[in-house]
């Protein structure tokens, strides 16, 4: 098993097709890492648990409709560029772990806050949803 940070292994990160796709961007990872660093302090833990929903993807998989087991997402998806987390920590609700990467990085990074999980990617202009 890869480690590419203290919390994230390169299998959580892979496509779920099973293409093999399982690059991530060092930035992505380090600024999931660095939240997740985070709530630890917070919690008073040494490591949080991190579930990974969603990271590279290809573009095979990332166009696939959710009808079909897919994301049904679309090609400006930072996913297949490898610049895309889809997460959540066990114990923080998915709109703290938003607020504090907004706070963290406010002019900075793709950040979406969702009903169970928060996306963080690492492109050059700025967005929230």
């Amino acid at each position: 098993m890869s480690q590419l940070s203290k919390n994230i292994y390169r299998h959580e990160i892979a496509c779920k097709c099973g293409c093999g796709f399982d690059t991530m961007d060092v930035e992505t990872v380090e600024a999931v890492q660095e939240c997740c660093d985070n709530f630890a302090r917070v919690l008073g833990v040494d490591r949080v648990i991190l579930d990974i929903t969603s990271g590279a993807r290809c573009l095979t998989y990332n166009r696939k409709p959710v009808s079909q087991g897919g994301p049904g997402s679309t090609d400006k998806s930072q996913h297949p560029k490898a610049r895309a987390i889809d997460f959540r920590i066990r114990g923080v609700s998915p709109h703290d772990v938003y607020e504090y990467l907004n706070a963290k990085y406010p002019e900075k990074y793709g950040i979406g806050k969702y009903n169970t999980f928060t996306h963080l990617d690492t492109r050059q202009v700025p967005a929230r949803w």
